[in-house]
């Protein structure tokens, strides 16, 4: 049985379980992480083997300041610079060649390290106490939505690893952004609250966007730079469907109040009448929406599905917040089918949309066309 211990006083004790190779669940701004030694072989199996989680997927670095950084590369880009003076303390990873103390199940077998300085004072003095930098994916079972509270962590990890350092629930809800600075082009690997406009104005140049983003995950076969680029990410045991119209994605959701009103009903429309057939059928059924079009599922679903609301469709960050928590909801609810709306990929929703559509294991469809 893990030992969940919240505030200051379980620093140290945290700190040492770090140093004799055992595994702490941490607090950071994102998510919960799943934390163990980053220099020590041993504990990056243990991280895997914890989580279920296939070893060629690469484990995010946690440093508590820029200056742990250099032994950790063996190349240090003036872009790798900037970015850290902007965004650290804060939710970005980057992506750096490898020293030779950095061990290959650390990074999942590749020569590159992906390291991060996460905005949570209790895991920054986690990690100063620890003197070691701290290996740390989601603290969740693989493949799952990640953990926003100490008590998701222990409903996936229970028994399996040591101690869970808590500090309330997080703040931002998803992972954090990845840029890749090995190549010629920096490049967005997995959007998060630090969005690809915000990299490219730092730096002064474009940041491109890995395709696998938009694809869903590499293909079989290859290795994949960070996590959440190839296997199943943030499910919820349900099946879920996204729905957007026609409209909307003709007009990249740039649409006139009239427009806007229009989609709004056929989505509603939509969703209403599939869940209709499927709670006939003798499913369980939920509905993800957001503050604007609540009443719209509320008059013709609210007695049927389970709905739950992201928040409001203007603030994408608020949004992100929710999800995980929404869709672990689902799964204590027993729910077999969500039905979700499809939302904008501008600015951080674009790191909301990549969460959701991975959730929906690429399903989306038009309500028009259903």
């Amino acid at each position: 049985m893990e030992t969940i211990v919240k505030g200051m006083e379980g620093v140290q004790q945290a700190a040492d379980i770090i140093k004799r190779g055992g595994l702490v669940a941490f607090p950071t701004e994102t998510v919960y992480g799943l934390g163990g030694n980053a220099l020590d072989p041993e504990a990056s199996r243990k991280i895997y083997e914890a989580k279920g989680r296939p070893s060629d997927n690469p484990l995010i670095v946690h440093v508590s300041c820029i200056e742990e950084v250099e032994p950790l590369v063996s190349a240090f880009p003036e872009d790798a610079k900037k970015l850290m003076d902007s965004f650290w303390p804060g939710p970005l990873t980057i992506i750096m060649p490898k020293a030779d103390i950095v061990p290959m199940e650390t990074t999942g077998g590749l020569n590159t390290v992906a390291i991060r300085c996460p905005e949570n004072k209790l895991t920054l003095s986690f990690i100063k106490a620890a003197g070691l930098p701290i290996a740390g994916p989601s603290a969740n079972t693989s493949g799952k939505p990640s953990p926003t509270e100490a008590e998701h962590v222990l409903h996936d990890l229970n028994g399996h690893i040591d101690m869970i350092l808590d500090d309330g629930p997080v703040g931002i809800g998803v992972e954090s952004t990845i840029v890749d600075l090995t190549g010629e082009v920096p490049t967005l690997l997995r959007p998060g609250a630090i969005t690809v406009e915000d990299l490219s104005e730092v730096l002064g140049k474009t940041v491109e966007i890995d395709p696998a983003i938009v694809a869903g995950g590499v293909k079989e076969g290859i290795h994949p730079k960070a996590p959440g680029m190839k296997y199943r990410h943030y499910a919820p045991n349900a099946k879920m469907v996204l729905v957007t119209t026609g409209l909307l994605k003709e007009k990249d959701y740039e649409v006139s109040e009239e427009e806007r009103n229009l989609a709004d009903r056929q989505v509603s429309d939509c969703i209403n009448e599939l869940v209709k057939k499927d709670v006939e059928a003798g499913l369980k059924v939920g509905v993800i929406c957001c503050e604007e079009t609540l009443a719209y599922y509320e008059k013709v679903s609210g007695d049927k599905a389970d709905i739950k609301v992201l928040g409001h469709r203007s603030e994408p960050l608020s949004m992100t917040h929710e999800l995980f928590r929404v869709l672990r909801e689902f799964d204590d609810d027993k729910a077999e089918r969500i039905y979700a709306e499809s939302y904008s990929d501008r600015g951080v929703g674009f790191a909301l949309m990549n969460r959701m559509r991975k959730a929906a294991g690429m399903t989306e469809i038009l309500a028009e066309e259903k």
